[in-house]
């Protein structure tokens, strides 16, 4: 079964027919049975699967096995360990490298959430440019999680050490306990029938609150989105660059048979439009918020109150080199 796969992918691959090729080498790869079949067998055909990868413009998949294969290279002969090393050579500009180190060697990891399939100290990753997340875990050891903003022909490099299940309960026993309520409190006075006059006293002040903090998170929001897409935006640039300094026109994208490359150019352009949009809203809705509790500070609420309050605001011009404004202080 192994041997018809690698004979279709061969001739396949002779006539530049890469897809099919792909598809007879993927087969021969999924095959084949690490404990019964020979080192060189499997190192060959992940070799030829990766160039297969390449030819097709997968250059994560391809990276991935072309190492692979030359992780076992004593067992190549020198004509295919020179195939395989230019393959890797033309897939690394269009991939980010990552060495991780795990310790225990036994945990696993999940990158994106899908396990690697394997377990070591040390591992290196391909990952294509873009926001990844790393996970590690291992039985009676915490979690880690680690962001990672991969850049295409850069290596970068992530150490994790797992804690022990004790270890992380001493440390959550010993973080600082919030502190307790005095338990005594003022008698409180006597309150004359009808709805209290702190009530109308108080909200004025706790909506200026809340729109206060509403207005600073929706406005960080934003930022945080608007940076997103211009990161989105700086990723598609990036790529479409490569493939122009390949030799590859933007408008192959347009007529069928699309390259693979096509849906990730898709999906950063979805991504891009996408924050930039929540970006955009997050910023209006801030200025909304913002200028409708900006005049609440200037409108009068005592037509409301039930009976004389304590509450005061105060505003103070503040006046910098850099900025002119009001400053709000008292009690409400």
């Amino acid at each position: 079964m192994v041997k018809d796969h690698v004979r279709r992918g061969r001739r396949a691959r002779d006539a530049g027919r890469w897809a099919e090729a792909h598809a007879a080498y993927k087969a021969a790869f999924e095959a084949t049975d690490p404990a019964s079949g020979t080192e060189l067998e499997r190192t060959e055909i992940a070799g030829e699967l990766g160039l297969c990868e390449l030819a097709l413009r997968m250059y994560r998949d391809a990276a991935e096995h072309l190492a692979w294969s030359l992780e076992q290279r004593e067992a190549l002969p020198p004509a295919q360990q020179r195939r395989f090393g230019e393959g890797l050579r033309k897939a690394r500009p269009f991939v980010a490298t990552l060495i991780l180190a795990v310790d225990p060697p036994d945990a696993e990891v999940l990158v994106d959430g899908k396990a690697i399939g394997r377990t070591a100290r040390t591992y290196k990753l391909f990952f294509e440019p873009g926001h990844h997340m790393v996970r590690a875990r291992a039985p009676g050891h915490g979690e880690s999680l680690h962001g990672l903003r991969a850049v295409a022909a850069a290596e970068h490099e992530i150490s994790i050490k797992l804690l022990p299940d004790a270890a992380v309960s001493r440390a959550k026993d010993q973080a600082p306990a919030a502190p307790k309520p005095a338990s005594a409190s003022p008698p409180a006075r006597a309150q004359a029938p009808g709805p209290p006059a702190d009530v109308w006293a108080s909200w004025p002040g706790t909506l200026r609150i809340a729109g206060i903090g509403l207005t600073a998170a929706t406005g960080s929001l934003g930022v945080v989105f608007m940076v997103r897409a211009s990161t989105a935006d700086g990723d598609l640039e990036e790529r479409n660059r490569r493939l122009d300094a390949a030799g590859v026109s933007q408008g192959v994208c347009r007529e069928p048979p699309k390259p693979a490359v096509c849906s990730e150019l898709t999906r950063l352009r979805r991504a891009r439009d996408l924050f930039a949009g929540l970006g955009t809203a997050m910023v209006v809705t801030s200025g909304v918020v913002g200028a409708a509790t900006l005049a609440s500070f200037f409108t009068d609420f005592s037509f409301l109150r039930a009976g004389p309050t304590r509450a005061r605001l105060a505003l103070t011009p503040a006046v910098t080199p850099a900025q002119v404004g009001l400053v709000a202080h008292g009690a409400w």
